[in-house]
């Protein structure tokens, strides 16, 4: 963000996903037919205010959008094939989740609120998680050992502590 330079490049990341999260959230409210495509239309949106407020760059910005379709569209997914809870998705409570963070995935993932079937982007990409990349709160497991990494918030992922592999898949429930 602006004041980056007092920031872990890490945390900015997060913070810029959150952020574009957040944008596009606030405009599908207004939307008088919720679907996956809007949805990903105001991500596109929130991803050029980003740029054009020199947030953050514009690499950054599109692999943000990137990480943000792919999550949305992997907890869409998971709630419409599986008729589960989003503490199923997330692979912990939602008590540990900020208030903010928890109404917003809630609003989103809802399938009163979308069409779920719309939401969906091709599936093998969305299982895939890789060291570098952003993700929003859940579990992912590492694919080599197992290793399970916890986010309560929006974060960068890291190689396995355990095995240091790079590739995940998100944990769906027990």
């Amino acid at each position: 963000m602006k004041d980056s330079q007092h920031h872990d490049p890490i945390d900015v990341l997060g913070e810029a996903y959150e952020k574009m999260y957040e944008r596009a959230i606030e405009n599908i409210h207004t939307a008088e037919e919720k679907t996956g495509p809007l949805l990903h239309k105001l991500i596109e949106e929130a991803k050029d205010k980003a740029i054009d407020l020199k947030e953050i760059s514009e690499e950054d910005a599109e692999k943000i959008a990137d990480y943000l379709k792919r999550d949305l569209s992997d907890a869409a997914h998971y709630l419409s094939e599986s008729g589960r809870e989003l503490k199923d998705w997330l692979g912990f409570e939602t008590a540990l989740l900020e208030a903010d963070t928890l109404y917003l995935l809630q609003e989103i993932a809802d399938p009163t609120t979308l069409e779920l079937q719309k939401l969906k982007l091709d599936a093998q990409r969305a299982s895939v998680y890789r060291s570098g990349e952003i993700t929003g709160p859940g579990t992912l497991v590492c694919d080599q050992c197992g290793e399970k990494l916890h986010f309560h918030k929006p974060g960068k992922i890291p190689p396995c502590p355990k095995c240091h592999a790079s590739s995940f898949h998100r944990q769906h429930g027990e």
